[in-house]
């Protein structure tokens, strides 16, 4: 049995998310081939060589790969599809992107958001925003899964030695073009593996507000930035940012909500978190529900003094 784990790469490094789908292969059973598409990726295809699991590296590299296109990238999977039982990708915005065509070019159905490996054909997902958990079964001859990040621990780099084999391209399918693309460059931790976040909601009132109070305290802890929808939605926060079931789900150890009131998608995307913090002057919002300590008190006094009594 063969499990085909697809990686994803951010500025020519494979990204966590991608390491978390390898444990979730690993759990699955079998050999695991990870397939890398892009543009002279023989590096990062070294490094994850030595990703502990994997016994292949399939590296897809042309010019006509250099942005991820799901367009150009699917034919590329199902090409090679018919070696796996399985094909795995992180349930990021690549792999939500690009696992549903490549569903679609191969006639099966696939399972999204999976946090827990059963068995081999038996899986659990969130349903209703997070409320409950479905136990599925699916019966395709190959079944495709992206996985949630947060529920899988990353597979660990070294000790490791996996061989890498190239694999045929087939160019430019003409389907899209790439435009342009506004990356915002932070020396903060990425959000969706952050050991601490601090995110904001509406109640900050304004972009500048915003930037005021979480940004110090988002410095003083060496925490990653998050925003509810309606933060990002206002304009104080960058899409990027977002925390919740349509945008980024996350599980740090520490989660700190300012300002939040505690929507439905919001908690989906959070309430996985060790400890939840919540800061709100509304003692009946709901995060209060969700959070392990709690303090009904102006967010912005409150935020400010807490800053300053971190060293």
């Amino acid at each position: 049995m063969s499990v085909l784990v697809i990686a994803e790469l951010d500025q020519q490094k494979v990204k966590a998310a991608s390491r978390s789908a390898i444990t979730a292969a690993q759990q699955i059973g079998g050999n695991i081939d990870v397939l890398l598409i892009g543009n002279s990726v023989e590096a990062v295809a070294q490094e994850l060589a030595k990703v502990s699991g994997v016994t292949r590296v399939l590296i897809a590299q042309s010019a006509d790969y250099a942005n991820a296109l799901a367009e150009n990238y699917a034919p590329v999977v199902e090409s090679i599809a018919k070696n796996y039982l399985h094909i795995l990708a992180a349930a990021t915005s690549f792999g939500k992107n690009l696992l549903p065509r490549v569903a679609a070019l191969l006639d099966v159905d696939m399972v999204s958001e999976v946090i827990k490996i059963v068995d081999a054909s038996t899986y659990v997902r969130p349903l209703y925003a997070g409320a409950l958990n479905a136990t599925v079964n699916n019966s395709e001859l190959i079944k495709l899964l992206t996985v949630r990040a947060t529920a899988f621990d990353a597979a660990e780099v070294g000790g490791n030695l996996a061989s890498i084999e190239a694999v045929a391209t087939l160019g430019d399918k003409g389907l899209s073009r790439f435009v342009n693309e506004n990356i915002q460059k932070s020396e903060r931790p990425e959000l969706s593996t952050a050991r601490i976040i601090v995110t904001g909601g509406r109640s900050l009132g304004s972009a500048e507000k915003f930037e005021e109070v979480i940004s110090p305290l988002a410095n003083k802890l060496n925490a990653a930035i998050g925003a509810t929808r309606a933060a990002v939605d206002a304009g104080f926060a960058p899409n990027e940012w977002q925390v919740g079931q349509t945008g980024t789900v996350v599980a740090p150890e520490l989660y700190i909500a300012i300002g939040v009131s505690g929507a439905a998608q919001h908690i989906a995307g959070m309430k996985d978190s060790r400890v939840i913090v919540a800061i709100n002057h509304d003692p009946d919002a709901q995060i209060f529900q969700w959070a392990d300590y709690g303090l009904v008190a102006d967010l912005f006094d409150a935020t400010k003094e807490l800053t300053a009594a971190l060293n």
